[in-house]
């Protein structure tokens, strides 16, 4: 019998984060190369997700109406 090793992978929960999830990785990487929209950007969950800065919401919405989008809020 082959016991398994137990290993630890640390875990953070974040609670009222704001993220963008895009319809493709494509305009992920679009926003991340747009220079005034990486700003709020803090990171890159997956190749569709983006977390957005504390506090930047709606400046990265803003943005996006800006940039020609229609971001879909959701509370």
């Amino acid at each position: 019998m082959i016991e398994k090793a137990q290993t630890r992978i640390p875990v953070k929960l974040h609670r009222n984060v704001a993220l963008i999830q895009t319809e493709d990785a494509v305009l992920a990487e679009e926003l991340l190369a747009h220079k005034k929209m990486a700003q709020d950007i803090a990171g890159r969950l997956s190749e569709r997700i983006l977390l957005i800065r504390p506090g930047r919401v709606s400046a990265v919405v803003q943005e996006l109406r800006r940039m020609g989008h229609t971001p879909q809020v959701v509370s």
